[in-house]
């Protein structure tokens, strides 16, 4: 599993599982849709009066399941933010190659968009005989990253 061939598989999910901490401290999860950018960063957009916006605010950290349909799964943990400006202009572009209907979201009074940076990520293959498991972290997330 190279780079390219994991943004493939990344960029083939349009769903992701995302997991974020509550106020209490408590998990929270829901079914968000996803943009991959080149350097494999995640973009969905959510209203700003959500719970996972509200989590996200005051806690970044996040974790997502992303694909489940074939046997295989990436599992990722990572940071959120809302860009603004320019690369929030580049990221909602990216957004609406995969989600056209979301120019109509972009109106609404509340609409926000999250970024999130990976930190850790396990690519899982169980098709095979064999598992096939591999972990990024580190600087060898950053080497994939970097392509």
């Amino acid at each position: 599993m190279n780079a390219s061939e994991l943004l493939e598989f990344l960029r083939a999910q349009k769903w992701a599982v995302e997991a974020s901490v509550g106020a209490t401290g408590a998990p929270q999860a829901a079914v968000i849709g996803i943009a991959v950018t080149d350097g494999f960063e995640l973009v969905f957009d959510t209203l700003g009066s959500t719970r996972k916006a509200e989590n996200l605010r005051r806690d970044p950290r996040i974790a997502l399941v992303i694909g489940w349909d074939d046997g295989r799964t990436v599992q990722l943990e990572g940071i959120a933010d809302e860009p603004t400006g320019v690369e929030l202009e580049q990221l909602v572009e990216k957004y609406l190659e995969r989600f056209p209907d979301g120019v109509e979201r972009r109106a609404w009074p509340e609409i926000a968009y999250f970024r999130v940076r990976p930190s850790w990520l396990r690519y899982s293959d169980f098709r095979g005989s064999e598992p096939v498991v591999l972990t990024f972290e580190g600087a060898t997330l950053t080497e994939l990253m970097a392509g």
